[in-house]
């Protein structure tokens, strides 16, 4: 099964220099069809990669126990949200899925055995920032879950069992936010730019540091930071999709920051790219 699957990526993926690798902060699921800062950054980054194969998204929305990827040929729009605008709702992103992504995602990932999906699709946390990135929806996506019952060394290190898919042509991207608190949101200071809390623009500020220092361990380890991490990541779903990206990162790649910036209070819409 898995020399099957190699052969079949080797006619589907053509050999490239090595990808990039993203992280992207993905906010609000409103930033899908507004115009703002962000999105712009988005679009941005995106003239400034060369243009993928395919593109596998680690998301903060698809949770489970053990580790899946879509593999299904056109993956349903998901609107995984409530109370938002009717437009919101309507918007379909219909990126065709690749099944042979899916394969040798599976075959590369030796850790853990890797379950195909056939009823997820795409959630907010790959297609609504993806489709700024490709509005064309001509590049193939696949999303891989987070398994919740996992740490986030095993995840880190599960990262770097991908690495060969970025010389394929693929995009490997992290979709969440590093400080992300819903409960303590301030709704109210929605609309006023860089609003952050003082534990936030800590958590903020360190996070950053060490990123572009290279120092994973204290990012690995959250946990065990203080407070202000404590607060910023109050559950790991929206943290663990740049550990992937920190996890896939080379020894001399440039790594650089976007869209960095808070929003109402108590999220950051941070993005990461490494190249």
């Amino acid at each position: 099964m898995k020399a099957q699957a190699l052969t079949t990526l080797e006619q589907s993926l053509v050999s490239s220099e090595q990808m990039p690798l993203l992280f992207l902060g993905h906010g609000s699921p409103m930033n899908a069809i507004e115009e703002n800062e962000f999105v712009e950054g988005f679009r941005s980054v995106s003239k400034s990669i060369p243009r993928p194969q395919a593109i596998l998204v680690v998301s903060a929305h698809w949770e489970t126990k053990g580790t899946l990827v879509t593999a299904m040929e056109k993956p349903r729009t998901i609107h995984d949200f409530g109370g938002f605008p009717k437009a919101l709702y309507e918007v379909q992103y219909p990126a065709p899925g690749s099944p042979s992504l899916a394969a040798e995602t599976k075959a590369l990932i030796q850790s853990t055995e890797v379950e195909f999906d056939h009823k997820w699709g795409l959630d907010h946390g790959a297609w609504s920032v993806v489709k700024h990135l490709y509005p064309n929806a001509d590049v193939p996506v696949v999303q891989m879950s987070l398994d919740y019952t996992k740490g986030p060394q095993y995840h880190y290190e599960l990262a770097k069992e991908l690495s060969a898919l970025r010389k394929k042509g693929v995009l490997i991207i992290g979709s969440g936010n590093m400080v992300h608190n819903l409960r303590m949101v301030a709704w109210d200071k929605f609309n006023v730019d860089n609003y952050a809390y003082d534990w936030a623009q800590e958590a903020r500020t360190k996070m950053s540091e060490y990123i572009l220092d290279g120092n994973h361990k204290p990012l690995i380890n959250y946990a065990a930071q203080g407070k202000a991490f404590e607060l910023a990541i109050p559950s790991p779903d929206h943290y663990l999709p740049l550990l992937y990206v920190l996890g896939l990162k080379e020894e001399k790649e440039e790594i650089s920051l976007f869209n960095d910036k808070a929003q109402a209070g108590s999220l950051t819409m941070t993005s990461v790219k490494i190249a």
